[in-house]
C-alpha cells in the first residue's frame, strides 16, 4: 500500500523574534495508492518542502503527514526519495550505490546484489553496473538514482524535478521510461516539477500551488487517456489553462 494522507499541515520558519515565513500553509490532501501526482506552483511556494515533510526529511509545525495510516516521524525505507542532483557517491560504482540502502537496511549483500540486478536491468543499465558516476550522462545518473531509491521496495516514491537538469530529449524519454517502471512497480509517486507539460504528460492528479505561503489552489484530476498524446488538443487546452493560472499566482508575489 501507498496511500499519503496529509492533514492540516503548515511550516513556517522563524529567527529570533522577527514574523514567522511561511513555506506552507493548511495543507490538506489524499493521495491514493498508486496514484501518480504532480505538484506544480511558481517558485518558493514549498512543493519540495512539502515532499521532505512526507519523506520525514523535514518536520511540520502544525499538523500531520499519515502513510497508510501511520504517521510519518522519520525518513524510512517505505518512503524512496530522488532528488534534483544525482546525490550518488562518486567513489561507488553502479551496483554498489544501488546495493548501499538495503545493506544498511540489514540485507545480505548476495541478496542485496541479486535484487539491485533486476532494478539495474529495469532502468535500463545492466551494462554499466561496474562503472562510476563520472563515466556516466546526467541521464545515466539519474536512473541509477532510480534505481538505488526503488531498492529499497518503497511504497512511495518522491521525485523533486528528477528531470529538471536534463536536456529535452533525455528528459522526455525519460519520462516515458518513468511511466513503464510505475506501471510496472505499481508504485505511488509523487513528483515536482516546474514542467506544466510534463505534469500533463504524467500525472493522474495535478496538485496546482499558490504562491508563498504555498495552498492548495487547485486539485486538477486528468482523465487523458494513456499512452498520451504530448500535442493532443486535450493536453493543449489543460496546458493554457495551467499556465495562465501560474502567471496569475507569479504575479501576486
Amino acid at each position: 500500500m501507498g496511500k499519503v494522507t496529509v492533514k492540516n499541515l503548515s511550516r513556517w520558519f522563524a529567527k529570533d523574534k522577527n514574523e514567522p515565513t511561511f513555506a506552507l500553509e493548511d495543507i490538506n490532501l489524499e493521495i491514493d495508492d498508486k496514484e501518480f501526482v504532480c505538484f506544480v506552483g511558481p517558485s518558493g511556494c514549498g512543493k519540495t518542502t512539502l515532499l521532505r515533510i512526507i519523506s520525514g526529511l523535514d518536520m511540520p509545525n502544525k499538523g500531520e503527514v499519515h502513510l497508510d495510516g501511520q504517521k510519518i516521524v522519520g525518513p524510512g525505507p517505505d518512503r524512496g526519495m530522488v532528488f534534483q542532483e544525482y546525490s550518488l557517491f562518486p567513489w561507488k560504482t553502479v551496483i554498489e550505490n544501488v546495493i548501499f540502502g538495503p545493506l544498511m537496511g540489514g540485507v545480505k549483500k548476495k541478496d542485496a546484489v541479486a535484487e539491485a540486478e533486476k532494478y539495474i536491468e529495469l532502468v535500463g543499465l545492466n551494462k554499466f553496473r561496474s562503472s562510476y558516476p563520472y563515466e556516466l550522462s546526467g541521464g545515466m545518473k539519474q536512473r541509477v538514482a532510480i534505481a538505488r531509491a526503488l531498492a529499497n521496495e518503497p511504497s512511495v516514491l518522491l521525485m523533486d524535478e528528477p528531470f529538471g537538469a536534463l536536456d529535452a530529449q533525455t528528459r522526455n524519454i525519460l519520462q516515458q521510461e518513468l511511466l513503464e517502471i510505475w506501471k510496472k512497480k505499481h508504485i505511488t509517486i509523487a513528483f515536482v516539477t516546474h514542467s506544466v507539460d510534463e505534469a500533463v504528460f504524467l500525472a493522474d492528479k495535478i496538485v496546482l500551488m499558490s504562491a508563498r505561503p504555498g495552498k492548495i489552489k487547485e486539485i486538477i484530476k486528468l482523465d487523458l487517456p494513456r499512452p498520451r498524446e504530448r500535442t493532443s488538443h486535450e493536453a493543449n487546452i489543460l496546458r493554457d489553462r495551467i499556465l495562465k493560472t501560474l502567471i496569475k499566482e507569479q504575479t501576486k508575489e
